[in-house]
């Protein structure tokens, strides 16, 4: 029975995968073009491209020059890896929890890691230590607790309840926000700002060190979840019949929780809380090629960077020269969309 389910779910698969790769990959160069090439000094698509090639730079003066290799290029690279991390991580919560309507955002796992990245921001000056280099540390910690505690409480009878996992999450979610604004009482002007930076997010803070900084965690946790696809995959059918194919699901749990812990606390070090990406790419990617996570997850990633290049591009468009944070414009984008899908999957279900 166990093995016909499965047959069964592997089954389950829309068009051809490799058509939607390779209009995703088309999406992300058309928008690697606009990242690069435009912003509010300019545009000019060879400056998109100038890079591979050093020897074109001297047709561009040092303003330009100095604006993409140490403004736009950077803020490209942590847009594609946030992307990367924000899809996988929401995918591998819901495969974790069974349900789609996880989400590190909505169980509270974003909140927790900004919340004790925001108090490592508001006590640093107090306390005479540099918060930035502790930054990606202290999230994945608070993530990390976060996350084990929402597991723990909402474990029943070695299942995951999902009404109580939600509700856990909205309470975190209240009592994170309460405390970063009890916090920002005492944080002074500068540490203010940094707050409502974290509270909104913001890839206005890349730059090379802070990618290299954060970028053990991120890869760390995009390897680890990658090659934890097939597990996962299994677990999706069922947590009995995960184990009846060899899964041990209690260690597969264990590591998925560190690995969304490690990508999502590294995620808010370095760009603050963005939602709706982990939530609703996923769903995305699911109505293109089913729900098999080895057609689904690879298509899911770059979804999320082509929801992050074209949110970014937005945000810095819209109010040009000034920019909206990106957490504005993600919320706007996927808000909507997902009521839509609920509405879609209700009337199927009718």
């Amino acid at each position: 029975m166990s093995t016909l389910t499965l047959n069964r779910f592997n089954a389950i698969t829309l068009s051809n995968p490799h058509k939607w790769m390779l209009l995703s990959y088309g999406c992300i160069f058309a928008l690697a073009l606009l990242s690069i090439g435009y912003g509010a000094a300019g545009w000019d698509w060879r400056l998109a491209i100038a890079w591979l090639a050093p020897e074109h730079f001297n047709q561009f003066d040092a303003l330009q020059i100095n604006v993409v290799t140490q403004i736009r290029l950077p803020r490209f690279v942590l847009a594609v890896m946030v992307g990367l991390v924000l899809a996988q991580t929401g995918a591998a919560t819901q495969a974790l929890c069974r349900n789609p309507l996880a989400d590190p955002s909505i169980i509270g796992i974003s909140a927790g890691a900004a919340m004790v990245a925001v108090a490592f921001i508001a006590l640093s000056a107090q306390f005479n230590f540099n918060a930035q280099h502790y930054l990606p540390y202290a999230s994945f910690l608070g993530a990390l607790s976060v996350t084990s505690l929402v597991y723990l409480v909402s474990k029943q009878q070695k299942q995951i309840n999902i009404n109580t996992l939600i509700l856990v999450g909205v309470a975190i979610n209240a009592l994170a926000f309460a405390v970063i604004g009890l916090l920002s009482f005492y944080a002074d002007d500068s540490a203010l700002r940094l707050i409502n930076y974290w509270t909104m997010g913001s890839l206005g803070g890349a730059s090379w060190d802070n990618i290299k900084q954060a970028s053990p965690l991120l890869l760390l946790s995009l390897i680890g979840l990658w090659r934890l696809k097939e597990p996962m995959n299994l677990l999706l059918i069922g947590e009995s019949q995960a184990q009846y194919l060899g899964v041990d699901t209690s260690k597969l749990k264990l590591y998925v929780i560190i690995l969304v812990a490690l990508g999502v606390g590294a995620v808010v070090a370095l760009t603050g809380l963005i939602g709706f990406v982990g939530l609703v790419v996923p769903h995305i990617a699911r109505l293109m090629v089913g729900p098999h996570l080895r057609n689904m997850l690879p298509l899911c990633m770059l979804l999320g960077v082509i929801v992050l290049l074209l949110s970014d591009w937005l945000a810095r468009l819209v109010v040009m020269p000034a920019e909206l944070p990106i957490g504005i414009i993600t919320a706007l984008l996927g808000a909507p969309l997902f009521i839509y899908l609920i509405i879609k999957n209700k009337r199927d279900w009718s």
